[in-house]
């Protein structure tokens, strides 16, 4: 925006006034590395993966599984689940082509990825059937936690752990209650209505505080874990504090400010781009056209970025800020990299993709 041009509405903060105008511009980049992040968002995954399993009982199952409504994989299930057994023995299991549909199966290169990991093809080890089979012992939890954790990012291509669901049970299919594991998403709960749900669990929380203002952060988790539909004690947050959320395919952040009271909603659009002036002008005039928010390129990433005003804070602008940054992020996306390259966070070509036989899968693209 050059120093002629008044401010757009589109950079005002949802729920904001033009005084408070001065909240929007920070000093720093809103974003760390997004490789960074990622990196640590799967670490943080894998100790909480290990550290469960040296805790499940003997007869407990649990199951990791890409979610197919967000990866777009349709009836490919890429999944892998472990077994407990006496004396803390552990049998996992990985999907294998026999159960995947033409189009969506592990080529060569993948299988091969699967043996130097450390599977066994499927039927070697007893009772792997038609998968992948591993044995070990909750003594070795996190070097399997690490494994299981590369399958599903590295072979399966799952993007972020926000994109796995998990399902844990006893020996008689009864659910087990466990903690969360990293920012995956539990299978559990009856369906909610958010808008309904809402005022109820914010009040609540207030008269749990005995405080009728909640601090900011805890408003901010509260409003998060009712969108998401689970507890707000269980929403994980990452090494630079902000809650991850998977929406669709896309992924978001939420970050909460102190000093000015600020919550910033914020997404990847496109990463591996190339900063050119064409693409800061286009990100200008997109950035004039949206109702809320803006665009901008921290070194080779695209950002959408929504700030909503800490100050008289309104659940009803945070929500509204989630769910434009969910449209955002899978309308710009595609759009912007069909006309600039770079990568999308969970694309074509960085995810598994119904693609023809002997195509090789390039997987994802960290």
């Amino acid at each position: 925006m050059t120093a002629d041009h008044p401010p757009a509405p589109t950079d005002e903060p949802a729920g904001g006034t033009p005084e408070q105008y001065e909240s929007i511009l920070l000093d720093e980049p809103t974003t760390a590395d997004l490789r960074a992040k990622v990196t640590e968002a799967w670490r943080e995954f894998a100790r909480a993966l290990a550290e469960r399993l040296r805790g499940l009982p003997a007869g407990a199952h649990i199951e990791l599984t890409l979610d197919p409504t967000a990866s777009g994989t349709g009836d490919a299930v890429y999944s892998i689940s472990v077994d407990v057994g006496p004396e803390g023995v552990l049998s996992a299991q990985a999907v294998g082509n026999a159960t995947l549909p033409q189009g969506y199966r592990l080529d060569r290169a993948a299988v091969a990825d699967m043996i130097a990991l450390g599977w066994s093809p499927p039927g070697v080890i007893e009772g792997s059937g038609e998968q992948f089979g591993l044995d070990g012992s909750t003594a070795e939890a996190s070097r399997l936690a690490a494994l299981l954790s590369r399958t599903l990012r590295d072979v399966y291509g799952a993007p972020h752990p926000a994109f796995l669901v998990y399902l844990v049970h006893d020996a008689e299919g009864e659910p087990l209650p466990m903690e969360p594991l990293g920012t995956a998403r539990a299978e559990f709960g009856p369906d909610r209505n958010v808008e309904a749900d809402l005022d109820e669990a914010l009040a609540a929380a207030a008269q749990a505080g005995e405080n009728d203002v909640l601090a900011l952060e805890e408003r901010v988790r509260t409003v998060v874990s009712t969108m998401l539909k689970s507890n707000s004690d269980q929403i994980q947050v990452d090494s630079d504090g902000d809650i991850n959320i998977r929406a669709g395919s896309a992924m978001v952040f939420v970050r909460v400010r102190d000093n000015p009271p600020l919550v910033d909603v914020f997404s990847p659009v496109l990463t591996e781009v190339e900063p050119t002036e064409r693409l800061y002008v286009k990100l200008s005039e997109l950035t004039n056209r949206m109702p809320i928010g803006r665009l901008y390129c921290a070194d080779d990433t695209v950002w959408a970025s929504i700030p909503v005003f800490g100050r008289n804070f309104q659940a009803t602008h945070l929500m509204l800020a989630v769910q434009v940054m969910t449209g955002l992020a899978d309308e710009l996306d595609d759009r912007l990299h069909g006309e600039f390259g770079g990568k999308r966070f969970f694309g074509e070509g960085d995810k598994p993709v119904k693609r023809d036989e002997g195509e090789h899968r390039t997987g994802m693209y960290l």
